[in-house]
C-alpha cells in the first residue's frame, strides 16, 4: 500500500508518500516566510495554492511512483488556519477524484503522534507535542488520544515567534532564538506558569519584553525564555508520566527540534528509568509524510470519506477524533 499525504495546516505546505512499512519514499516541502511580522492566513494559503501542485510532482518523482500506484490520498483536516487547511484539502480532493482513489481525513496532532510512534518503535508512549499553534501532552486511552495537559493561551511556538519578532527578528523565531540562547550567560527572572497539568506563556512574553526595555542582553533573554518555558513543558510531561504510569515519551512538533528541550525531556525520562525519542527534524516539523502514514493507518481501519463530507475543521481537537487502529 502506498499513500500520498498533504500537510497545509499553517506556514508549511508539504507532500509525502509512504508505504505500509513506514518507508518515506518521497517528501517535498515548502515553507511560507513572510517578509515581516507573523503569518497572515490568506497569504500563507495563497502560497500553498501556488506551490502544492509542484510539490506533488516532486514527491512523485522522488518516490519514483506513478499516480496509478497511489492507493489513497490523505490530507490534514484540522486543527489549523482555515484558509491554509482549505488549500490543502482542495488539492487532495482533486487528486482523489482524478485518480479515483479514497480520500482520508487526518487530524494534524494525531499525525505527529503516529509518525513519532512508528519511528521510535514504542507501542504506547506519551507524546509531548510542542509546535506553533499547539502545546499538548497526549496519551492514548480507549480508542482516542487524550489531552492530559495543554497551553491555556498560545502555543509555545507562536510565543517564541511573537517574542523574537518583538525583539527585532523575523519569522520563524524558534531556530534563531535557540542559536541566540547558546550565547546567554545570565538567567533572568521570568514567570513560571504551570497550572496543574496546563501551562501559559503570555506572562513570560510580557516579562521578557520588560527585561528588553531595561537593557537586558538578547542572548540572556533567549536563554532565560528557553530554560523557563522548557522546564514547564518537562514538568507537566513528568506529571503525566507518573499519572499514567508510563515509561516512554516521544516528542513532536517544530519546537521539539530544539536541542535544549530534547535534552531536558531526555534527562527527566532517563532519570525515571524510561526512554525518550524525537524524530529527525524533517519528520518532527509539519510534513506530508506524517499525514500519509496516519492516513494509511486510518484507511486500514476502514476510515475514508466522500468529497462532499471532507470539510476541514480549524478547531478540531485531538481528543475528539477516533483512532480505531489502536487496539487498547
Amino acid at each position: 500500500m502506498v499513500i500520498l499525504g498533504i500537510e497545509s495546516t499553517a506556514h508549511t505546505a508539504s507532500v509525502g508518500i509512504v508505504t505500509e512499512r513506514a518507508e518515506v519514499l518521497g517528501l517535498a516541502t515548502d515553507m511560507f516566510r513572510p517578509v515581516r511580522g507573523g503569518i497572515h492566513p490568506r497569504e500563507a494559503a495563497n502560497h500553498h495554492v501556488e506551490v502544492l501542485p509542484g510539490l506533488v510532482r516532486r514527491a512523485l518523482d522522488t518516490a519514483r511512483v506513478r499516480p496509478t500506484e497511489i492507493d489513497a490520498v490523505a490530507f490534514a483536516q484540522g486543527p489549523g488556519l482555515g484558509p491554509c487547511l482549505r488549500a490543502g484539502a482542495t488539492v487532495a480532493r482533486t487528486l482523489s477524484l482524478v485518480w479515483n482513489r479514497p480520500l482520508v481525513p487526518v487530524n494534524h496532532c494525531v499525525a505527529h503522534v503516529e509518525i513519532a510512534r512508528v519511528l521510535s518503535g514504542m507501542d504506547d508512549p506519551m507524546l509531548l507535542y510542542a509546535s506553533g499553534g499547539n502545546t499538548q501532552v497526549i496519551a492514548h486511552h480507549s480508542g482516542r488520544y487524550r489531552v492530559l495537559g495543554e497551553t491555556l493561551d498560545i502555543g509555545v511556538g507562536n510565543f517564541l515567534d511573537k517574542l523574537w519578532i518583538a525583539l527585532g527578528g523575523t519569522f520563524p523565531g524558534g531556530p534563531p532564538l535557540e542559536k541566540e540562547a547558546r550565547q546567554g550567560e545570565e538567567l533572568l527572572p521570568l514567570p513560571y506558569s504551570v497550572h496543574g497539568m496546563d501551562v501559559a506563556f503570555s506572562g513570560i512574553y510580557t516579562a521578557s519584553l520588560a527585561h528588553a526595555g531595561r537593557g537586558a542582553r538578547r542572548p540572556d533573554i533567549a536563554l532565560s525564555v528557553e530554560s523557563t518555558a522548557y522546564s514547564m513543558l518537562t514538568e507537566i510531561t513528568e506529571r503525566a508520566l507518573a499519572h499514567r504510569r508510563r515509561e516512554s515519551v516521544v516528542l513532536g512538533g517544530g519546537v521539539a527540534c530544539n536541542e535544549r528541550l530534547r535534552g531536558m525531556v531526555r534527562a527527566m525520562v532517563e532519570g525515571r528509568g524510561g526512554t525518550s525519542f524525537a524524530p529527525p527534524p524533517s519528520l518532527c516539523v509539519d510534513n506530508g509524510a506524517m499525514i500519509a502514514w496516519t492516513g494509511l493507518l486510518a484507511l486500514r481501519a476502514g476510515l475514508s470519506v466522500p468529497v462532499k463530507a471532507s470539510a476541514v475543521d480549524p478547531r478540531q481537537r485531538t481528543d475528539l477524533v477516533p483512532a480505531p487502529w489502536r487496539r487498547l
